[in-house]
């Protein structure tokens, strides 16, 4: 079993409630010469939780990370419509349901791995991802 020191939230950066499957992440990633989807689990617009690649396989979804993390994509995270610079803006659109979904998530995550961290992947890159401050959310896990 790998040593997890992390949990790192992401969002797929897609409209606002425009569904995607973890098979539709898994074909783009394929795509861009990857082995497959990078996130170990995916949580669409209605609170379903889909699994991406298994835990026990390093993920492939913030470089420099990946080893010891898993990684959780909510779908959505970006503005229905383009703004006047034609940029498709930040924007936290997780449902109710993504985010009860989300937090039980990180619940068991926690218990399988009580010394992980939540982060949101932008705690590790210059973008939005995931539109909110995760580690602020999820800090009292």
């Amino acid at each position: 079993m790998r040593n997890i020191n992390k949990l790192i939230v992401h969002c797929s950066a897609t409209r606002e409630g425009q569904e995607i499957s973890a098979a539709t992440i898994n074909k783009w990633h394929k795509k861009r010469g990857w082995a497959g989807i990078g996130y170990h689990f995916v949580i669409g617009l209605n609170g379903l939780i889909e699994y991406g690649r298994p835990v026990e396989k390093q993920g492939a979804h913030t470089k420099g990370h990946n080893k010891n993390s898993i990684g959780i994509c909510y779908i959505g995270g970006v503005e229905a419509q383009k703004d006047s610079k034609g940029k498709w803006p930040a924007k936290d659109t997780r449902t109710e349901e993504q985010k009860c979904s989300l937090e039980e998530l990180l619940i068991v995550l926690k218990k399988l791995h009580p010394e992980a961290v939540v982060h949101g992947h932008r705690d590790f890159s210059a973008k939005a991802c995931p539109s909110f401050d995760a580690t602020e959310e999820y800090k009292n896990l």
